[in-house]
Protein backbone atom coordinates (compact mmCIF):
# COMPACT_ATOMS: atom_id res chain seq x y z
CA UNK A 1 0.00 0.00 0.00
CA UNK A 2 0.95 3.71 -0.11
CA UNK A 3 1.00 5.60 3.27
CA UNK A 4 3.89 7.93 3.12
CA UNK A 5 4.96 9.86 0.49
CA UNK A 6 7.50 12.72 -0.12
CA UNK A 7 7.15 16.20 -1.97
CA UNK A 8 10.19 18.40 -1.22
CA UNK A 9 10.30 20.10 -4.75
CA UNK A 10 10.13 23.55 -5.30
CA UNK A 11 6.30 25.65 -5.80
CA UNK A 12 7.66 26.89 -8.93
CA UNK A 13 8.73 23.03 -10.75
CA UNK A 14 5.93 21.91 -9.36
CA UNK A 15 4.06 24.44 -11.54
CA UNK A 16 6.05 24.43 -14.60
CA UNK A 17 5.89 20.19 -13.92
CA UNK A 18 2.03 20.21 -14.11
CA UNK A 19 1.71 23.52 -16.44
CA UNK A 20 -0.88 24.64 -13.96
CA UNK A 21 -1.33 27.32 -11.21
CA UNK A 22 -1.44 26.94 -7.22
CA UNK A 23 -4.48 28.60 -5.47
CA UNK A 24 -3.00 28.69 -2.50
CA UNK A 25 0.65 29.07 -2.81
CA UNK A 26 1.82 30.02 0.75
CA UNK A 27 0.14 27.19 2.10
CA UNK A 28 2.18 25.39 0.51
CA UNK A 29 5.03 23.49 2.31
CA UNK A 30 7.45 21.45 0.84
CA UNK A 31 7.89 17.74 2.95
CA UNK A 32 10.22 15.17 2.95
CA UNK A 33 7.63 13.01 4.38
CA UNK A 34 4.00 12.72 4.28
CA UNK A 35 2.46 10.68 6.58
CA UNK A 36 -0.98 9.37 5.65
CA UNK A 37 -2.26 9.01 8.87
CA UNK A 38 -1.85 12.59 9.64
CA UNK A 39 -4.50 13.47 7.08
CA UNK A 40 -2.67 16.39 5.98
CA UNK A 41 -3.89 18.64 2.81
CA UNK A 42 -1.36 17.60 0.10
CA UNK A 43 -1.33 19.21 -3.59
CA UNK A 44 -3.86 18.05 -6.37
CA UNK A 45 -5.31 18.66 -9.52
CA UNK A 46 -8.68 17.57 -10.33
CA UNK A 47 -10.93 16.87 -12.92
CA UNK A 48 -12.71 19.66 -12.91
CA UNK A 49 -10.39 22.46 -12.23
CA UNK A 50 -6.98 21.04 -14.48
CA UNK A 51 -5.40 24.33 -14.63
CA UNK A 52 -5.32 24.70 -10.82
CA UNK A 53 -3.13 22.69 -8.18
CA UNK A 54 -5.58 22.91 -4.93
CA UNK A 55 -4.77 21.49 -1.49
CA UNK A 56 -7.12 18.31 -0.75
CA UNK A 57 -6.98 16.19 2.46
CA UNK A 58 -5.45 12.47 2.52
CA UNK A 59 -8.23 10.00 3.60
CA UNK A 60 -11.30 9.86 1.33
CA UNK A 61 -14.97 10.56 2.91
CA UNK A 62 -17.68 9.57 0.83
CA UNK A 63 -20.61 12.26 0.21
CA UNK A 64 -22.68 10.24 2.74
CA UNK A 65 -20.07 9.43 5.51
CA UNK A 66 -22.14 11.16 8.92
CA UNK A 67 -18.90 11.68 10.48
CA UNK A 68 -14.97 11.25 9.37
CA UNK A 69 -13.59 8.23 10.55
CA UNK A 70 -13.76 6.45 7.54
CA UNK A 71 -10.78 7.96 6.51
CA UNK A 72 -8.48 5.63 8.31
CA UNK A 73 -9.51 2.86 5.85
CA UNK A 74 -9.73 5.11 2.81
CA UNK A 75 -6.26 5.76 2.51
CA UNK A 76 -5.47 4.00 -0.64
CA UNK A 77 -8.41 2.55 -3.00
CA UNK A 78 -7.82 -0.89 -4.64
CA UNK A 79 -7.94 -0.28 -8.23
CA UNK A 80 -10.03 -3.70 -8.27
CA UNK A 81 -12.27 -3.33 -6.15
CA UNK A 82 -13.21 0.79 -6.83
CA UNK A 83 -15.78 0.55 -8.68
CA UNK A 84 -17.89 -1.99 -6.28
CA UNK A 85 -16.67 -0.91 -2.85
CA UNK A 86 -19.42 1.91 -1.13
CA UNK A 87 -16.61 3.74 0.16
CA UNK A 88 -15.06 4.45 -3.67
CA UNK A 89 -17.53 3.71 -5.86
CA UNK A 90 -18.92 7.12 -6.00
CA UNK A 91 -15.70 8.66 -6.86
CA UNK A 92 -14.48 6.53 -9.47
CA UNK A 93 -15.41 9.02 -12.31
CA UNK A 94 -13.91 11.65 -9.72
CA UNK A 95 -10.35 12.20 -10.92
CA UNK A 96 -7.41 13.87 -9.46
CA UNK A 97 -3.83 13.66 -10.14
CA UNK A 98 -1.83 13.22 -6.46
CA UNK A 99 1.11 15.67 -7.11
CA UNK A 100 4.51 13.93 -5.41
CA UNK A 101 8.25 13.50 -5.95
CA UNK A 102 8.89 9.60 -4.33
CA UNK A 103 7.35 7.56 -2.17
CA UNK A 104 8.63 5.55 0.99
CA UNK A 105 7.72 1.45 1.41
CA UNK A 106 9.61 -1.29 3.58
CA UNK A 107 10.97 -4.61 3.30
CA UNK A 108 10.12 -6.93 5.87
CA UNK A 109 13.56 -9.03 6.78
CA UNK A 110 11.59 -11.77 8.54
CA UNK A 111 8.15 -13.30 8.35
CA UNK A 112 6.67 -11.05 10.79
CA UNK A 113 8.13 -7.55 9.85
CA UNK A 114 9.95 -7.58 13.51
CA UNK A 115 13.24 -6.19 11.27
CA UNK A 116 12.57 -3.51 8.41
CA UNK A 117 14.15 -1.82 5.77
CA UNK A 118 13.21 1.49 4.41
CA UNK A 119 13.32 2.47 0.81
CA UNK A 120 12.75 5.62 -1.25
CA UNK A 121 10.89 5.28 -4.73
CA UNK A 122 11.49 7.36 -7.40
CA UNK A 123 10.33 7.07 -11.20
CA UNK A 124 13.20 7.15 -13.55
CA UNK A 125 11.93 9.57 -15.75
CA UNK A 126 10.21 12.00 -13.68
CA UNK A 127 11.48 14.10 -11.10
CA UNK A 128 7.89 15.30 -10.44
CA UNK A 129 5.17 13.18 -10.70
CA UNK A 130 1.51 12.06 -10.00
CA UNK A 131 -0.51 9.22 -8.62
CA UNK A 132 -3.78 8.14 -9.73
CA UNK A 133 -6.24 9.61 -7.29
CA UNK A 134 -9.56 9.92 -7.09
CA UNK A 135 -11.48 12.45 -4.41
CA UNK A 136 -14.73 13.29 -2.70
CA UNK A 137 -16.69 16.22 -1.49
CA UNK A 138 -18.41 15.53 2.31
CA UNK A 139 -20.11 18.04 4.26
CA UNK A 140 -19.51 17.65 8.07
CA UNK A 141 -22.83 17.82 9.48
CA UNK A 142 -21.94 19.26 12.83
CA UNK A 143 -19.83 21.97 11.80
CA UNK A 144 -21.18 22.31 8.21
CA UNK A 145 -17.50 22.67 6.97
CA UNK A 146 -17.51 21.35 3.12
CA UNK A 147 -13.93 19.22 3.06
CA UNK A 148 -12.71 17.73 0.00
CA UNK A 149 -10.59 14.75 0.37
CA UNK A 150 -8.76 11.93 -1.73
CA UNK A 151 -7.06 8.23 -1.86
CA UNK A 152 -4.43 6.84 -3.86
CA UNK A 153 -5.16 4.27 -6.44
CA UNK A 154 -3.05 0.88 -5.92
CA UNK A 155 -2.47 -1.82 -8.14
CA UNK A 156 -0.54 -5.30 -8.09
CA UNK A 157 3.12 -4.96 -7.17
CA UNK A 158 5.15 -5.70 -10.18
CA UNK A 159 8.69 -7.42 -10.35
CA UNK A 160 10.75 -4.23 -8.43
CA UNK A 161 7.56 -3.46 -5.80
CA UNK A 162 7.22 -7.08 -5.11
CA UNK A 163 10.53 -7.73 -3.47
CA UNK A 164 10.29 -4.48 -1.44
CA UNK A 165 7.18 -4.59 -0.24
CA UNK A 166 7.43 -8.47 0.02
CA UNK A 167 4.83 -8.53 3.04
CA UNK A 168 1.45 -6.91 1.08
CA UNK A 169 2.96 -7.24 -3.19
CA UNK A 170 0.75 -3.90 -4.03
CA UNK A 171 1.99 -0.48 -5.34
CA UNK A 172 0.43 2.80 -6.35
CA UNK A 173 -0.39 3.92 -9.13
CA UNK A 174 2.00 6.13 -10.76
CA UNK A 175 1.00 8.07 -13.81
CA UNK A 176 3.29 7.99 -17.27
CA UNK A 177 3.15 11.88 -17.60
CA UNK A 178 1.55 11.64 -20.69
CA UNK A 179 -1.45 10.17 -19.34
CA UNK A 180 -2.48 12.72 -16.91
CA UNK A 181 -4.57 13.96 -18.74
CA UNK A 182 -6.39 10.34 -20.12
CA UNK A 183 -6.82 9.98 -15.98
CA UNK A 184 -8.37 12.60 -15.38
CA UNK A 185 -10.99 12.76 -18.47
CA UNK A 186 -12.32 9.52 -17.29
CA UNK A 187 -10.17 6.84 -19.18
CA UNK A 188 -11.61 3.22 -17.52
CA UNK A 189 -9.99 2.63 -14.85
CA UNK A 190 -8.97 -0.98 -15.28
CA UNK A 191 -6.03 0.50 -18.13
CA UNK A 192 -4.29 1.65 -15.25
CA UNK A 193 -3.53 -1.50 -13.48
CA UNK A 194 -0.81 -3.81 -14.04
CA UNK A 195 0.15 -4.30 -15.93
CA UNK A 196 0.51 -0.56 -16.78
CA UNK A 197 3.63 0.76 -15.09
CA UNK A 198 5.98 3.50 -15.15
CA UNK A 199 10.39 2.32 -14.71
CA UNK A 200 11.07 2.90 -10.50
CA UNK A 201 14.36 3.06 -8.70
CA UNK A 202 14.51 2.08 -5.24
CA UNK A 203 16.86 3.60 -2.54
CA UNK A 204 17.72 2.35 0.85
CA UNK A 205 17.00 4.88 3.61
CA UNK A 206 19.49 4.71 6.33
Amino acid sequence: MCYRTKLNSKLSDIKRTLSARFIEPDAYQPQLEINAFTFSKTPIISDENQGEIQLFNWGLIPFWAKDDKIKKMTLNAKIETIAEKPSFRNSVDKRCLVIADGYYEWHWKDSKGKEKQKYLITPTDQEIFAFAGIYSSWINPETNESINSYSIVTTEANELMAEIHNNKKRMPVVLKQQDHQSWLNGTDHSKFAFPYEVPLIASEVV
